[in-house]
This record gives C-alpha cells, sequence and structure tokens, in this order.
C-alpha cells in the first residue's frame, strides 16, 4: 500500500519490544510497520508475533520521538499511543525496541524521520477530533489579534442569543430542515461552526444519524451542555472542539449544515471554512444546507444619510478648540467617516433602480475565488435624482430535495441581525429617469477576516446624442468592511423633499439561477413562514 505521496509501507523485524520502565510488560519479538492507514495517513504500528502477547501498538507519528540507546537498542516516546482496545489510549507512553543488528536500527531510524517527514508535509489525518501542531491553513491567512477576538465573541451566550433571538434566521433554518426529514433522515451530517449547537439539535430532530458538531471558541463547551440537556437528541450528536481546517472526522458527511454568512454575505471569511468543510467531508454529490448565496445591489438616494455622515466631521472645523485649530485634520476624518460602510435597515423606496444580484454556488465555488470578487454594476434609473451610494443584501437557498426555501435580508422583508449594508458616496452622482449608472464593486479578502471594498459609480450621458458621449460624472470610494458604522434603527416613515418626485416601488430583477435540481420544487415565501412558524420557536 502507497500513501498519498508514493511512499511503500516498510516492515522491520524486531528482536522484542517492552513497555519503558514497566518490570511487568512483557517482553517479545514484534514487528514494526509504516504504511498508509485507511484515510490515507503515515502511521507505525508495533505487531507483536504471538498471539497471547500483548496487545498491537499505534503510535501517532506527529507526537511522537526516537531515541537511540545503544548501538542497537532503541525507545519510542509516544504522546498518544492506541492500545487498540476501545476507547482506551496510553499518554507519555515509552517502548524499549530491541534490533537485531545495527544496520536494522540505523535503517528504521531513517525510515522513521522519512515518514514523519512525509506527514508534516501532507498535514493530514489525525484522531477524531484532536488538532494539529503544526500552523493551521486558517493561521496562515488571519492575523492572530483577529482570531482572537473573532473565536471570544462567539464563546460568549449573549452573542449567541443575539442570533437565536433572530427568529427570521433561526425559524427559516428550523423550516428547511424540517420540511426535508428525507435529506436527513439516517445520513451523517457536519454542523460547520456549530456555536450553541441548535442546528445540531434540528439535524437530529429530522431524523439524522449521526452528527459532528465542530466549534472552534469556547461555545464549544455550552453546546455539550445543551445537547447533554436534550439527551433524546443528544445521543446522536458529538461536539468536536477545534477548527474545521484541523480536526478529523472518522466518517464522510452526507450533509453539511452551517450558518457562515456575515455582513454583505462574505464578512468574517467563514464561507471559506465552509467550503475548505465541504471539501474535507463532504460526500461526492452531498447536500450543503444552505447551497447558494446571492449578493444583490442597487443604487439607492438618502439625503438624510449623507448629511448625517458629513456632519460627523464638522467637529474637526473648529478653529479654537481649547486654543488649538482642527481644522488640519477635517478632511482626514471626512474621508474617515465616509469610508465605513452603513449597516441599518432602510426603506426600499430608497433604491433608484431595479437591484442586480451576484451568485456563489457554494457546492462549487472554490476557496480561492472567495478571496476576491470583481463585479460589474449597470443600472437604469427609475427616477431623477441624486445617487448617494450603493445599498447591497444577501439570500441563501436551502435548496432541499422536498422544500426550497429561501432565507433573505433584503429591504422590505422581515428584519434580521445582518440587516442591509449602504456604501456611501462622499461625492453624489447626479442622474434623470432613464439614464444609465455603471461601475464596480470590487472587493479584496484581507487577514483581518473581512474585505476591503472598492466601489466606483458612474453616470453616462443621456438623451439626443447619447452615443457620441461618454462618462460625464463618476465618484469612487475605498471601505472597509471590518469597520462599519451600525445605524440599526428600524426604517423610519418615507418623507419626500419638496423638490424630489415620490420613488416607485421597485422590484428586484434577480439573475435567475439556471439549476435543474430547483425544477418541480415548492418554493415557500418567506413572509408566509414568519406567519406561521416563528411564534411557535
Amino acid at each position: 500500500m502507497e500513501n498519498s505521496t508514493g511512499m511503500k509501507a516498510q516492515e522491520f523485524a524486531l528482536v522484542s519490544i517492552s513497555e519503558l520502565g514497566s518490570s511487568s510488560s512483557p517482553s517479545s519479538p514484534a514487528v514494526a510497520r509504516f504504511s498508509a492507514g485507511e484515510n490515507g495517513a503515515a502511521e507505525l504500528r508495533f505487531l507483536p508475533e504471538s498471539e497471547s502477547a500483548a496487545a498491537p501498538v499505534n503510535v501517532d507519528l506527529r507526537a511522537a520521538k526516537l531515541f537511540k540507546l545503544g548501538p542497537v537498542q532503541s525507545v519510542c516516546i509516544s504522546e498518544g499511543s492506541d492500545t487498540g482496545k476501545e476507547n482506551q489510549k496510553l499518554y507519555s507512553k515509552g517502548l524499549t525496541i530491541l534490533f537485531k543488528i545495527e544496520e536494522e536500527s540505523g535503517a528504521f531510524h531513517n525510515a522513521f524521520e522519512q515518514w514523519k517527514k512525509e506527514l508534516a508535509v501532507e498535514g493530514k489525518c489525525l484522531p477524531n477530533g484532536e488538532l494539529s501542531s503544526s500552523k493551521s491553513k486558517f493561521d496562515d491567512k488571519i492575523e492572530p489579534s483577529s482570531a482572537k477576538m473573532y473565536f471570544h465573541y462567539y464563546g460568549q451566550l449573549l452573542h449567541q442569543q443575539n442570533m437565536l433571538q433572530d427568529y427570521v434566521r433561526t425559524g427559516t433554518y428550523y423550516a428547511a430542515v424540517i420540511e426535508n426529514r428525507a435529506d436527513f433522515t439516517g445520513r451523517v451530517v457536519v454542523d460547520v461552526g456549530a456555536g450553541s449547537g441548535i442546528l445540531s439539535l434540528f439535524a437530529a430532530q429530522a431524523g439524522a444519524k449521526h452528527v459532528y458538531a465542530v466549534e472552534a471558541s469556547e461555545m464549544a463547551e455550552y453546546a455539550r451542555k445543551l445537547i447533554a440537556g436534550n439527551p433524546s437528541l443528544g445521543e446522536r450528536i458529538t461536539v468536536i472542539k477545534g477548527k474545521v481546517e484541523d480536526v478529523e472526522l472518522p466518517e464522510k458527511a452526507d450533509i453539511l449544515i452551517s450558518e457562515p454568512m456575515g455582513t454583505l454575505l462574505i464578512n468574517e471569511r467563514m464561507l471559506e471554512t465552509y467550503v475548505i468543510a465541504r471539501d474535507r467531508f463532504l460526500r461526492p454529490n452531498g447536500k450543503m444546507f444552505p447551497g447558494v448565496g446571492r449578493i444583490h445591489m442597487a443604487p439607492f438616494s438618502d439625503e438624510y444619510l449623507f448629511v448625517e455622515i458629513a456632519n460627523k466631521a464638522l467637529f474637526w472645523q473648529q478653529q479654537n478648540y481649547y486654543g488649538v485649530d482642527l481644522t488640519p485634520l477635517y478632511g482626514s476624518a471626512f474621508e474617515g467617516y465616509f469610508s465605513q460602510p452603513v449597516v441599518d435597515a432602510f426603506d426600499p423606496r430608497l433604491l433608484v433602480a431595479p437591484s442586480i444580484s451576484h451568485l456563489i454556488d457554494f457546492s462549487k465555488v472554490k476557496e480561492e475565488d472567495l478571496y476576491e470578487f470583481d463585479i460589474p454594476l449597470r443600472f437604469v434609473a427609475s427616477v431623477g435624482t441624486r445617487v448617494h451610494g450603493l445599498a447591497c443584501w444577501f439570500d441563501v437557498l436551502f435548496g432541499g430535495s422536498t422544500v426550497q426555501r429561501w432565507l433573505t435580508t433584503a429591504p422590505g422583508s422581515p428584519t434580521t441581525h445582518w440587516y442591509q449594508l449602504r456604501c456611501v458616496l462622499s461625492q453624489p452622482i447626479y442622474v434623470m429617469a432613464g439614464q444609465e449608472i455603471t461601475g464596480r464593486l470590487h472587493m479584496i479578502a484581507h487577514n483581518a477576516q473581512s474585505y476591503t471594498i472598492y466601489l466606483t459609480l458612474s453616470a453616462k450621458m443621456w438623451g439626443p446624442g447619447a452615443e457620441q458621449g461618454g462618462i460625464i460624472q463618476s465618484s469612487s470610494c475605498k471601505l472597509d468592511l471590518k469597520e462599519p458604522y451600525y445605524r440599526m434603527s428600524q426604517p423610519q416613515p418615507y418623507v419626500m423633499a419638496q423638490d424630489q418626485q415620490p420613488h416607485q416601488q421597485l422590484h428586484s430583477q434577480d439573475v435567475p439561477i439556471d439549476s435543474q435540481d430547483f425544477d418541480d420544487h415548492e418554493f415557500i415565501p418567506l413572509t408566509e413562514f414568519a406567519k406561521d412558524k416563528t411564534g411557535g420557536l
């Protein structure tokens, strides 16, 4: 047998092996075997030749060390040696190894180092739920301070409560799972970033054979308590504390379930973890709940919001602040306030054109594709007004076999804890009804688990002679999705300015999902579910 790097199994005949420091441990002839295990990972096993001798010993090569005691004698120290008995491990175990000749001892030491080196390169396969001591892929791309704050935040019950009390979110997940029992009954499920374990419990309610709840924060301990307190469901749920990038599971999953969405869908970069879990744990043709996400975008006009942001910088226009002139910093402060995306719920009548959308298929997208998004923008204004920026929201699809259900954060829909997001231009552009608005939304991931946003909106000439004209106005901004302005009030009654025509209620023109999997299935509107279900959670 060969492992994934092509190394062939190797065997060494031993004069004897015995447990270090144990006078009662039998000394018997044995075979040391380096090979690829069932999951392709390199392993070392000591196999006594006599059936009456001690049980075989498996050595974790990642945690093992080998020392020479003499020409033909060595000792192998392992921090986690499995005796082969069910659920039994011996830690800091030492085995004394006796070889027949010095050449065999040298060959064994060389093989030991080579297999450890190959294992380090592969970075594969640890016992269920254990973590690699080497630096993980997550650690390579995320700065430690950001990761520490992220896991601390989600390790607190008050933040989990905030999400659980988002009944649109929680209720839609519950409906998507329970209404699609056929997808869960008798299946193995992995809950990616399990948090409190609520989705794992939903999957168990739907008849899952077993659920592996993977959670890296301290919330894993709370999840264990919650699951233990629901024993009829908890007996089919295993909580594993660790990062998805690091842990190993004993079997492949039929379904992945997760809530990886952040502000604007992509904030916090957990979609990458969701995709990594797909590649590591999901069987071919397995299902993902959710399986598709869409980012929706439309230009908006909101004079009140623009003035509110601009006025924040007025503090820095003071020329005699305790005898100090603050005006040198006014320009920087003005730019700083406009570099913050605004998170709030707004009236959909503020939109000045039908929305467009960018689709992400979680079952097909590559992790690297999530590092950068470059989305061309093109709209046709429905009204004449000042455009103050770009409004964004998202939705995700649970593509069950029985019911297809959307979770939306659209303006005008029941408000969620994600709200909506708006990128505000420091220099608005003027448009007339029927005028084309073009631009670009460019988002680049950074190591603070978020994205830098580059937005450009332009208005082309409209009317007679437009074909000979070019862009007549253009405005750009740079924003940090990591540092939003949380303006999370409910939408205020819409009041028209005296010189402003009423905006027509606009309907989004979404990019259709072209998939045969979505044919002949029932789609249930979110509002219908909200009326029927949320009161019962």
